[in-house]
């Protein structure tokens, strides 16, 4: 899968792919979701996360694996 899918690379989804469907989307870097993650992990539990402009859906799913309770995606454009 590679270069068509993100990778979720912590929490209970560890490991599993996201297909992307389009080679127009670019996900956020794993560094950049690692360091994110890093400094909001302890108050993601149990929360609804919002994720704007989501495109690959990377830091919705993300934040789902890690604990957060709902999340809800939104980008305008129809193949993300």
């Amino acid at each position: 899968m590679g270069r068509n899918s993100v990778r979720i690379i912590g929490g209970k989804w560890r490991r599993r792919r996201i297909p992307l469907g389009s080679d127009r989307i670019r996900p956020t870097p794993d560094r950049v979701r690692e360091t994110l993650f890093s400094w909001i992990q302890r108050d993601l539990q149990g929360t609804s996360v919002l994720d704007l402009f989501a495109g690959s859906g990377a830091l919705g799913f993300e934040s789902l694996s890690r604990g957060a309770s709902h999340a809800t995606l939104v980008d305008n454009d129809p193949e993300a």
